[in-house]
């Protein structure tokens, strides 16, 4: 029987062509398909304009044969196989019965795994029960044993074809085990992901550098340190994230009067009134004993308007005579001057939920040693990745990741850390190490860490109770994160966790790894260069024939990503990291380099919040070190183009392997040139997507039943289900609830159709305003359901994100740099609509043929 492979049968079977027929007789029809008759032809040229839509084949241009060639290997390889014709012949429907056997294996198989899957749960938890383990011998054994096989799987040499078998054995068992719910399947994941980056790691040290030649030699060490970085960070990582805690909140006493006394510290240096008003309101509004709660505003910048505004709102107002110290002596002024058991924490911008001293304290209660609760720090405005990609809601945020699964993780081995905001931190502790960490300019961090040494504890919840403003524009955003890093140096540095006393090996692993975290800025350039030294010096950074390459690289990647997925996919899409550390890495090395070798220099940086963006703008400042990197890619694939054909033909394989590498470079900086292309934010009042439910009194007395679209402090999109009748400018009132009370507010329209009301508020005075925050903003459960809808983690679906986002990047950076309207400019889009006519196209059902007179 004659056997055609898969992709020429799907790609005969779009032009209606039996793939079954002998191969003369498919030659014949291919070759000789001559039209007989005029019903024939038109048939054959329905065909033809239905597999390839844009290409005119009465009309031939010269670029036509290259777009029916890459139409063809896109049928071939990547086109789903959905016919394009309404009645398939015999291949298509042989085709669709073996499509749909292979689906009910599928799903059959799955079935099986999760049956094998919950057995596999229900053995492994019996097994870590079993009182063997009780026995110090046993556990030794086991563990001894374990590196041993670790060892073998790790070192032992393979021939290229051995390499090959191992490597789909281990990616056949990874896909199985991927299809087993539970944590325990995660760890097999991350054992088979170990095993592949250490055998990986260990080729690299042991057969891929050449001794021969020390400039190659010194190439290749660089990229081997940096690969080194990044496997530590991975180990590391697998360790801290493994099995998140996941803590639930604890219920309270029922007498009122066994609650602590809590302080409420605001502090605030340059930020405008209007954004430190509704957090004011917010924690007035907090659900604990009016006795027991105290509401600060700490006003580092010594402001007589947020003086006047604390009289007013009836809390309590603390300046100092200096700004030593920053955030950290702001704090810690505060501290002498106030007198409650517990000292919660929100910055300025960030809105507390009615509900987050009830479900934080109940762990401080339960637990005497408890010193810390972290809760996390929810945005609901779009950071810079989010607003100039148009992510927002639809890919979780960079800070996610952190806040979603390492904070749970952390909490799994009482290293939670405490984050400047959003917690709750008890006075004695705190008092005892001497308030807030003033040493480093990341104080949150050291304090936890100065608390862990004394052997109190840390939790963290995570459930968003507040929520705040994300840094408006990507300068800001790096500032803030140059800050980070640098603090986290500093830390490193004077008081490092690996070393000194206090702590378990955990904690010292999940403070550690946080800290060598954002030294990744130099590897992460030592990455997006490293192609360059074979392309322009003809530097062998891997000296190995490129088959070898591919078949130690690929799994080290591919398990790492699809075991990452299994852990942060709801917190972090695949290959995203890629493009925010490749924004960071730039403006991180330097200063981080610097912390570690004077950790006194350097100072405090306040991240700006509730600025504008008045209009879109490229920010070529920010962005010019990531157009010195692409300059140089670019001009490697031209080299690497010239050595492919000109160079010697043993060199081929090694100089396009690192085309690609050079390519995918390109377009993670394309991606980071994206996110410097700043769009407009003019709103100081952001508008929030929410549905809460609603009741609008119209002028004549109607009530009518809705629900809220988005909402702000300055006004709301109601979703009506019937026309209002509502004109411009006509003052209507709408009904809010916090809990069970209703509230009424006064509002003008602005804008009214059939389905949508949009309203301004017309609030008249603060009492009103207190309200519409506390039913809006600081509801128990606003923050609760923000992610619902959104979709999970596919590795191969965020890879094409990413690369579209470099292409988008490297199209706005062509608009940019080019002046529209120019010569130049005309040129430049006529190119890239002649580059993209040459794309693949989804081929379309191809119209009923019509017979022609011959």
């Amino acid at each position: 029987m004659d056997a055609r492979p898969a992709p020429l049968v799907r790609v005969l079977g779009y032009a209606g062509i039996d793939a079954t027929l002998p191969v003369p007789a498919l030659l014949a029809a291919l070759v000789l398909r001559a039209p007989v008759d005029a019903r024939t032809w038109a048939a054959w040229r329905a065909r033809a304009a239905a597999c390839f839509p844009h290409v005119d084949f009465r009309r031939l241009r010269w670029a036509d044969p290259l777009r029916v060639a890459l139409q063809l290997l896109w049928l071939a390889l990547v086109l789903p196989p959905t016919p394009p014709v309404a009645t398939p012949g015999r291949t298509m429907r042989l085709r669709h019965g073996v499509q749909a056997l292979w689906r009910a294996g599928q799903a059959r198989a799955r079935r099986l795994l999760r049956l094998d899957g919950a057995r596999v749960e229900r053995g492994a938890e019996h097994l870590a029960d079993h009182n063997l383990w009780d026995r110090a011998s046993a556990r030794y054994a086991a563990f001894a044993l374990a590196a041993v096989l670790a060892f073998l799987c790790v070192t032992t040499p393979f021939s290229t074809f051995a390499q090959l078998l191992f490597v789909i054995l281990l990616w056949c068992v990874a896909l199985a085990i991927r299809q087993i719910p539970g944590p325990v399947a995660t760890l097999f994941l991350i054992v088979l992901s170990v095993t592949a980056s250490s055998r990986y790691l260990w080729w690299r040290l042991t057969a891929t550098l050449n001794w021969d030649e020390s400039f190659d030699l010194m190439w290749g060490v660089v990229l081997l340190a940096a690969e080194v970085y990044t496997w530590l960070i991975l180990l590391l990582g697998y360790l801290q994230s493994a099995w998140p805690l996941r803590r639930p909140p604890q219920p309270l006493p029922p007498a009122l009067e066994q609650w602590p006394t809590v302080d409420i510290y605001i502090p605030t240096y340059n930020e405008p009134l209007k954004v430190v008003m509704p957090t004011v309101y917010a924690a007035i509004g907090i659900d604990w004993p009016r006795d027991r709660l105290n509401i600060y505003i700490l006003d580092d910048g010594r402001r007589e308007e947020f003086r006047r505004f604390a009289q007013q709102a009836g809390v309590g107002y603390i300046v100092r005579p200096d700004n030593r110290h920053a955030k950290a002596g702001n704090l810690n002024h505060a501290l002498k001057h106030t007198q409650g058991e517990y000292i919660a924490i929100f910055d300025c911008d960030h809105i507390p939920t009615r509900s987050f001293l009830q479900s934080t304290m109940g762990w401080f209660v339960r637990d005497p040693l408890l010193a810390l609760m972290q809760t996390p720090h929810h945005f609901f405005s779009p950071d810079p990745f989010e607003r100039n990609l148009g992510l927002f809601r639809r890919t979780p945020n960079e800070g996610e990741l952190f806040y979603g699964v390492i904070q749970d993780g952390n909490d799994l081995w009482n290293a939670a850390f405490f984050c400047g905001s959003c917690a709750v931190i008890k006075r004695a502790p705190l008092e005892r190490i001497g308030g807030i960490a003033v040493e480093t300019v990341t104080e949150d961090a050291h304090t936890a860490l100065k608390l862990q040494r004394l052997g109190y504890r840390s939790a963290y919840l995570n459930v968003p109770l507040a929520a705040g403003l994300a840094t408006e524009s990507l300068s800001a955003h790096i500032g803030q994160r140059i800050r980070w890093a640098r603090g986290m140096a500093q830390i490193f540095r004077i008081d490092n966790p690996f070393l000194g006393r206090g702590l378990t090996w955990a904690q010292r692993i999940c403070y550690g790894n946080a800290m060598m975290h954002f030294l990744n800025g130099g590897p992460r350039l030592v990455f997006l260069t490293a192609p360059l030294a074979f392309l322009f010096f003809h530097a062998y950074v891997i000296y190995t024939p490129a088959i070898s390459v591919i078949l130690f690289v690929l799994p080290h990647m591919m398990h790492a990503n699809i075991t990452n997925s299994r852990i942060q996919g709801g917190h972090r899409h695949s290959f995203w990291a890629e493009v925010y550390e490749t924004v960071l890495a730039w403006y991180t090395v330097r200063p981080t380099l610097v912390a570690l070798v004077n950790p006194n220099k350097g100072k405090f940086n306040v991240t700006a919040k509730g600025g504008l963006v008045e209009h879109n703008y490229f920010d070529w400042t920010i962005s010019l070190p990531y157009l010195v990197i692409v300059g140089l890619n670019v001009l490697g694939i031209l080299v690497g183009i010239w050595r492919i054909v000109f160079g010697p033909a043993d060199e081929i394989a090694t100089t396009v392997l690192n085309l690609f590498w050079t390519c995918y470079n390109v377009l993670l900086l394309g991606g980071a040139i994206s996110v410097a292309s700043e769009t407009r934010q003019v709103r100081l009042s952001h508008r929030v997507s929410m549905r809460l439910p609603a009741v609008l009194q119209l002028p004549d007395g109607r009530l009518v039943r809705c629900a809220t679209l988005d909402f702000s402090d300055s006004g709301a999109a109601l979703d009506v289900p019937l026309a209002t009748g509502l004109q411009r400018g006509e003052c209507v009132r709408v009904s809010l609830w916090r809990g069970a009370e209703e509230h009424s507010f006064p509002a003008e329209v602005i804008a009214a159709g059939a389905s949508q009301v949009r309203l301004q508020w017309r609030l008249t005075d603060q009492d009103q305003q207190m309200m519409l925050v506390q039913c809006t903003f600081a509801r128990a459960d606003a923050w609760v359901s923000w992610a619902e809808g959104r979709q999970t983690d596919r590795p191969l679906k965020g890879l094409q994100s990413v690369l579209r986002v470099g292409v988008l990047g490297l199209n706005r950076l062509a608009r940019a740099a080019i002046p529209e309207g120019s010569r130049l400019a005309t040129r430049a889009h006529g190119a890239g609509a002649a580059l993209r006519s040459l794309l693949p196209r989804p081929p379309l059902a191809p119209a009923a043929p019509t017979s022609e007179p011959t």
